[in-house]
């Protein structure tokens, strides 16, 4: 690549089945000169990604920022799965692309448009240094003996059969930040990150790498969610099916749609539940008992998987928001050197800060998280790399 020191610019793009959100950043400093979303694709005025994708460079145009700027280095693409193939971020060929198009399988609801948003984008600007970041590349540092499923070995391996984990993005942005906000090296400090959204998965970062995470195969497995089970006994699928008569896909979509908070009380927006739990509700009372639970049982489990744990990081929407969910996963853990002061707790900010009491063992922080500064970040790093005479942020 032959690109001038000039082109400080990332497009950041993620692309979804009835979406494309996009966040352009300027990397001299991580600013953010413009984001947007566009919705409803393959319907009416956006039948398809490609009339997405020109909305999106009519909106940058409007603003002076569009695609033709001489300014903008490279464009940066969300991928949900890597596989075991793909573990950093890469910049994308043909080759590539028709690597990522065999991992469907292990993502069909994401990987599909994640591929279409690529080929799209490359047709805009085919010049363009397109990457590739993908959420299962953070935990690819897993040892084995995490990432493996105790099943037979030959069939786990013919269908790649394994823990991949997922929200890599935000967990390798956060863990990092979390060192920046106590002054620290992040390969000194062992830390759990908690990333609370209607997705929500935990991980444990032993000095900035990842060794255990909660998501699996699927974004499935793991903590409560908004519209997912998260753990379960396999064989309740099987009971489902025999007893209750139910096909693969009403079962799938009976896991991942209407489980979580929305089964258990019929609301998945955890502000809400709030609400109806200060009116007494039971079932919204439960539903916040299993969700905080699981998170429990999670921070014990990775408390000693690590040995030692220096910090513990809520993040994401339901993370960063609710006080009453930070308080009540840690109440009683001083045992495992965890203290939320209450007052912090409550306190609201935009940036990160911390919530644990002076003598709290472990640093309990609130971290904002930040997706698509983390793509861009990686994928400016990898394209400067490329070219000489260009400094990293």
């Amino acid at each position: 690549m032959n690109h001038s020191p000039d082109q400080t610019r990332v497009l950041v793009l993620n692309s979804g089945s009835s979406s494309v959100k996009y966040q352009l950043l300027d990397m001299t400093d991580g600013s953010r000169l413009a984001a947007g979303i566009v919705e409803r694709v393959g319907e009416g005025e956006v039948p398809d990604h490609t009339a997405a994708l020109d909305r999106v460079s009519g909106e940058l145009s409007a603003q002076g920022l569009g695609l033709d700027s001489p300014a903008l280095a490279a464009v940066g693409h969300r991928v949900v799965h890597g596989g075991t193939r793909f573990t950093e971020p890469t910049l994308i060929t043909d080759d590539v692309l028709a690597e990522i198009e065999k991992l469907v399988p292990l993502a069909p609801l994401h990987n599909p448009a994640n591929v279409t948003g690529v080929k799209v984008a490359r047709t805009l600007r085919p010049d363009l240094p397109q990457v590739a970041v993908f959420d299962t590349a953070f935990h690819a540092t897993m040892p084995e003996y995490a990432a493996r499923y105790a099943i037979d070995v030959d069939t786990a391996d013919r269908y790649g059969v394994r823990r991949y984990g997922f929200h890599g993005t935000s967990h390798a942005y956060v863990s990092r930040a979390v060192a920046d906000l106590l002054g620290k090296d992040v390969t000194d400090l062992n830390t759990i990150v908690l990333h609370l959204g209607n997705g929500a998965s935990a991980s444990a970062v032993a000095g900035g790498v990842c060794v255990e995470t909660s998501m699996g195969l699927t974004p499935l497995e793991g903590l409560v969610m908004g519209t997912r089970s998260g753990d379960l006994d396999p064989a309740a699928i099987f009971h489902l099916a025999r007893v209750g008569g139910m096909s693969v896909d009403e079962i799938d979509a009976l896991l991942n749609k209407h489980s979580g908070l929305i089964g258990l009380c019929g609301d998945n927006d955890m502000r809400e539940i709030g609400r109806r739990m200060g009116e007494g509700d039971a079932d919204a009372q439960l539903a916040f008992d299993v969700y905080v639970h699981r998170l429990r049982k999670y921070v014990g489990a990775y408390t000693a998987v690590l040995g030692r744990v220096d910090a513990l990081a809520f993040t994401a929407g339901v993370g960063e928001n609710s006080a009453a969910v930070r308080e009540a996963t840690l109440r009683g853990l001083g045992g495992l050197g965890m203290e939320v002061d209450t007052v912090r707790n409550a306190l609201r900010g935009s940036g990160g800060r911390l919530i644990s009491t002076e003598r709290s063992a472990v640093a309990i922080a609130v971290v904002p998280t930040d997706e698509e500064l983390e793509i861009a970040t990686q994928t400016y790093r990898l394209v400067s790399a490329e070219r000489p005479g260009t400094s990293e942020r």
